[in-house]
């Protein structure tokens, strides 16, 4: 039983609860059963919650990057380069929001899914190295082909995004019956794949993992699309500042001339990571609206563009490694 619920990082209640998404599945249920996919919270309240979570997890991956020790030295296009060719991408898609800003919203949209996605695979990967499961190379192949048909399903059904963005009429065509059977396998491949690999004689898959795979496929399944788009957002933001927050203390306390405890470590990530999340989504956006700029495209675009520039720097983040055999990308 042990082997089963494998080697976590906190606790099996809080890595099972918050970064295995066990937490998510309760909410799914009451959204599911309520039709409300806001569960009672208020348009005053909202906000905050968002911003305590969401918008702090989007600005979690680039001060990890920045604090992270030798990322300037040994990246600098991404450190320095990046960011400008960001900024600037995104003043002509604000500029011709009906031309280019569209697109990047659709881009966006169709690229998070994914990214939900391929988090799911790195965080059961992570927990598979941490417990002793070894996956050979072509089982992980395999097993990131389970983890990714939830955002299959949706880039074939998704409104303005995915197929409806790229080919709309080639969505229309697509059967029902096609997406049918993705639903069935979205949760029936990875529950077939934990079996074989408990069955193969090797050390078991944690059950953590595979939780956190099924969790990502519950919120596009059993939830409509605006109601899962907003709560996977939140789940995987929590995710996210969990795993985060947790290697982030790590790097820090290995540095050899800290003096500080994991406490001051995981505020100081936590409050810097909330901070930037303001300043990102609730401040940038009217500097925009400053220099003659609308604001609906400059609140939208800013969103879309800072949702990318996450993706992106949170794919090499991850591949930048973190010592004791965690060398391996989880975010793309």
């Amino acid at each position: 039983m042990k082997a089963l619920v494998g080697r976590t990082f906190v606790h099996p209640f809080f890595d099972y609860l918050f970064i295995g998404g066990g937490l998510s599945l309760v909410c799914t249920i009451l959204v599911y059963q309520r039709q409300n996919p806001l569960l009672g919270w208020s348009l005053e309240t909202l906000p905050w919650f968002i911003l305590l979570s969401n918008s702090a997890h989007f600005a979690a991956s680039t001060v990890r990057l920045y604090t992270k020790p030798g990322t300037f030295k040994e990246h600098p296009y991404l450190t320095m380069a990046f960011p400008l060719v960001s900024i600037v991408l995104l003043v002509f898609c604000i500029a011709l929001p009906l031309r280019l800003g569209v697109h990047l919203q659709a881009l966006y949209l169709t690229w998070s899914p994914y990214h939900y996605a391929a988090q799911a695979y790195g965080l059961a990967v992570i927990y598979c190295i941490r417990s002793g499961c070894s996956l050979t190379p072509k089982r992980k192949k395999i097993f990131r082909a389970t983890c990714v048909l939830p955002f299959l399903l949706v880039f074939l059904s998704a409104p303005h995004a995915g197929l409806g963005w790229l080919a709309p009429s080639l969505q229309e065509a697509v059967p029902p019956l096609v997406r049918q059977v993705l639903i069935g396998a979205v949760f029936l491949l990875p529950i077939a794949f934990f079996v074989y690999v408990y069955r193969c004689g090797c050390r078991p898959m944690p059950l953590i993992g595979l939780l956190a795979v099924l969790a990502n496929g519950i919120w596009w399944v059993v939830l409509d699309y605006l109601s899962a788009f907003f709560w996977a957002t939140i789940f995987h933001g929590l995710q996210y500042l969990a795993i985060a927050t947790i290697f982030h203390v790590k790097d820090q306390s290995d540095l050899p001339n800290n003096e500080r405890g994991a406490l001051y470590h995981t505020t100081h990530f936590y409050l810097l990571s909330l901070v930037l999340g303001y300043g990102l989504f609730y401040c940038w956006p009217y500097a925009f609206v400053l220099v003659g700029f609308g604001l609906a495209e400059s609140v939208l675009l800013v969103a879309a563009a800072i949702n990318i520039h996450h993706f992106i720097v949170d794919a090499h983040i991850w591949r930048m490694g973190s010592g004791g055999g965690h060398r391996l990308s989880i975010a793309i």
